[in-house]
């Protein structure tokens, strides 16, 4: 809880929502694939803020958790992944038990309007409304690894926090989850379709072709192969919220050197820039680099990328030149380097990726299972870019989930657990649509604060979200 009146969370229920039908064949397990266990060391924790509850004060869909439950229930059969519970086969690789365990979920309240809390909350407030809980050791037989709190604001607002550890599933999956929740609350039938629950064989293929990418994949993995010690440097979160109408004037002044480039592509490259000379690294060291991290659902050859639920994340390394970053161009030249970078990933690199993984378990501290920090050592910044609806460039599949009342989220945070090291910067979609974006940005607390008094990022006149009255 925090230490302000205003801006304490009561969590004071509890319960297990369980799939309304029993999976088939009971007790039938599922193995995590290497790109699940390489994400062992990290949590996910996203947050959906409502400016008022999507749930009647009466009738089934009161705010009330049994009926909550009941609308959970039919959506959570075709989730088994979620309901199941995580064991360790006999040579100590992960798997997943489908025996319809349920999912815990718990009710608070909070203090404070939705409004004063997106404008005054800082993070270690907004981690209160989700569940922050290491898996046990050993079998976590009778732990349930997803979970999601629902918080009544004063005033009528709502936030929907779901946790749930890496291992299992990636922030897009999440997404997608809880999409077809809403889909499904509506009467709308997309809600009821089922998730694609397994990437396409890989097995039985021609050796992948070696590209550069697939290289610096490689490398980039045996580089993080072991977790990084814990840090005592005090971490700091804070959101950017960027206008679509700044997106626009920044992209068209670099137009000549990028012509295609995305928000993702502008956003990284200022905030790398200008992080490279808040850490006065700019004299110091002839090359920089940055980690991108960017969805494979497309280059893995799901045949519905956007149902599939589990992990699908490929990370890549950026290394440029200072004399590049230095110059007049700068900002254009990171921002084309960026965009190739992107565009360059194949499916070849993913591949190779995943024989790497599997061929080398000896690679990953002697221990196959084993998590690696793949978030933070050096900057990491991750693209949700593919979120955006392909029906139209105005709308993201995350601010498509309306309840019943057909009332889009407000603003939606992503947090992961122990990015530690340099940073994690993540661009997201806005509720503005459009090229608007919301930057969140985790690094050492004196360096995120200086970065909000940086006026190159600050000259985009960024609204702060969730960052404590900035």
């Amino acid at each position: 809880m925090s230490g302000s009146n205003q801006h304490q969370v009561n969590v004071h229920s509890r319960l297990t929502v369980v799939s309304s039908i029993p999976t088939e064949p009971m007790g039938h397990t599922t193995p995590l694939n290497p790109l699940d266990h390489t994400m062992g060391s990290h949590t996910v924790h996203i947050i959906y803020y409502y400016r008022t509850s999507p749930f009647s004060k009466q009738g089934r869909y009161a705010m009330d958790l049994d009926n909550v439950r009941i609308a959970l229930s039919d959506l959570l059969s075709k989730y088994p992944r979620m309901t199941g519970r995580l064991f360790r086969d006999v040579d100590g690789k992960w798997e997943v038990r489908y025996n319809d365990a349920g999912v815990r979920m718990f009710k608070a309240t909070v203090g404070t309007t939705v409004d004063e809390w997106l404008r005054s909350a800082d993070e270690s407030d907004e981690r209160n409304l989700t569940v922050w809980e290491d898996m046990p050791d050993g079998n976590p037989t009778s732990w349930s690894p997803f979970q999601i709190q629902i918080s009544e604001f004063e005033g009528g607002g709502l936030a929907i926090g779901i946790s749930f550890p890496h291992l299992l599933a990636d922030p897009t999956s999440a997404v997608l989850f809880h999409k077809s929740w809403t889909d499904a609350e509506r009467g709308d039938p997309t809600g009821h379709h089922p998730p694609i629950l397994t990437l396409p064989p890989l097995h039985n293929r021609p050796p992948p072709t070696t590209t550069e990418n697939t290289s610096t994949t490689i490398k980039y993995l045996q580089k993080n192969s072991k977790l990084s010690p814990i840090s005592s440097t005090k971490m700091a979160t804070f959101s950017f919220k960027f206008s679509n109408t700044m997106i626009k004037q920044g992209l068209s002044k670099i137009t000549d050197k990028c012509a295609n480039a995305t928000p993702f592509d502008y956003l990284t490259a200022l905030f790398w820039l200008q992080i490279i000379k808040l850490k006065t690294l700019m004299a110091d060291s002839d090359t920089h680099s940055i980690s991108l991290c960017v969805d494979a659902r497309k280059l893995l050859d799901v045949p519905i990328p956007m149902k599939f639920f589990g992990n699908a994340l490929t990370f890549s390394q950026l290394s440029v030149q200072n004399e590049v970053l230095k110059g007049d161009n700068g900002l254009a030249e990171a921002v084309r380097l960026l965009h190739d970078h992107v565009n360059g990933i194949k499916k070849d690199d993913v591949v190779s990726m995943i024989d790497w993984l599997e061929s080398s378990p000896e690679a990953i501290d002697g221990v196959y299972p084993k998590g690696v920090q793949m978030y933070g050592p050096e900057l990491t910044c991750v693209s949700l870019e593919h979120l955006m609806d392909p029906k139209g460039e105005f709308e993201s599949l995350v601010y498509e989930s309306k309840f019943r009342n057909n009332e889009k989220p407000v603003h939606v945070s992503y947090h992961v657990g122990k990015a530690e090291g340099a940073g994690l910067i993540l661009v997201a979609p806005s509720p503005e649509g459009g090229l608007s974006r919301t930057v969140t940005v985790t690094m050492p607390g004196e360096e995120v604060v200086k970065l909000c008094e940086d006026p190159e990022i600050m000259g985009m006149e960024p609204t702060m979200i969730v960052s404590g009255r900035r």
